[in-house]
């Protein structure tokens, strides 16, 4: 008995170490994390649109587990990607692919509410983030960039475009309540939601949506690790951090069921 029993434990342990590893493998295809000192890496890899379908949501946020479960004080995360994209947005594709029309919309609605635990996981991580955009940015892509604390794009090519208006999509309410939280000029948010105005860098900043524009690539990122490393001598608490990141913005915690804790982590008191 004590014998059937060690071997399903043991069948068990092996089944989960086996599943993990071939999550990391799907993981790995379309996404990576590296940590170089203090900082953490995340970027999605390939040359595609870096769509957002329950595939590449499942693989950042496992990715972004690890990054809280490793997290210390001074902790910093830098999120990338390579090609001409940042993202896309939402995998229309493989929602379309659904073989039906009704269920298309299932699809859709399956991705949209996937992607509100990963916009809830930033904005609680436990340390500083910062979007280093090197290509295009739109509609969940933009919004995936925005749910950083800091946001740099390169100067020469690629637009931020809140796409739903021209594609004729209403806005999730976690979108709404994120654009409003971090668009201080309504007439900013109206150009982005009412007007699917396609920005590029220039107009971004302008608008207070992006913290500084970058003449290539390299530049972007460059940038990007040096406000890190900048803010890794800080040597904050990553749970004071979040906190105060969080009360910074209540509706939109509201909206993602994030709550409010007290975190006392100074020895002077």
């Amino acid at each position: 008995m004590l014998v059937d029993c060690l071997r399903l434990f043991q069948s068990k342990a092996l089944n989960n170490i086996r599943s993990r590893e071939r999550r990391r493998k799907i993981a790995e295809n379309m996404c990576t994390l590296e940590k170089r000192g203090d900082i953490f890496f995340l970027t999605l890899t390939g040359d595609d649109e870096h769509r957002l379908n329950p595939t590449l949501i499942a693989s950042i946020r496992s990715y972004l587990r690890e990054v809280r479960e490793q997290s210390t004080r001074g902790s910093v995360l830098v999120t990338t990607a390579r090609g001409k994209f940042f993202s896309n947005g939402f995998d229309l594709a493989w929602a379309q692919s659904a073989g039906s029309i009704s269920e298309a919309p299932v699809r859709l609605h399956h991705m949209v509410s996937l992607f509100k635990p990963l916009v809830a996981d930033l904005i609680s991580l436990p340390m500083p983030t910062i979007a280093a955009v090197t290509g295009h940015a739109a509609a969940a892509g933009m919004l995936l960039a925005m749910s950083h604390d800091y946001f740099f794009m390169r100067k020469d090519r690629g637009v931020l475009y809140m796409s739903e208006l021209d594609i004729g999509m209403t806005l999730p309410d976690y979108f709404t309540a994120l654009l409003r939280s971090k668009i201080g000029s309504a007439a900013a948010r109206r150009d982005v939601t009412l007007k699917a105005a396609k920005l590029r860098a220039a107009e971004a900043v302008a608008m207070g949506i992006v913290d500084s524009a970058h003449d290539s690539v390299e530049a972007v990122v460059e940038a990007a690790v040096r406000l890190g490393q900048e803010l890794v001598k800080r040597n904050w608490d990553g749970e004071v951090y979040a906190e105060i990141r969080k009360s910074m913005y209540p509706d939109l915690c509201g909206v993602l069921g994030l709550t409010d804790k007290v975190v006392i982590a100074s020895s002077r008191l």
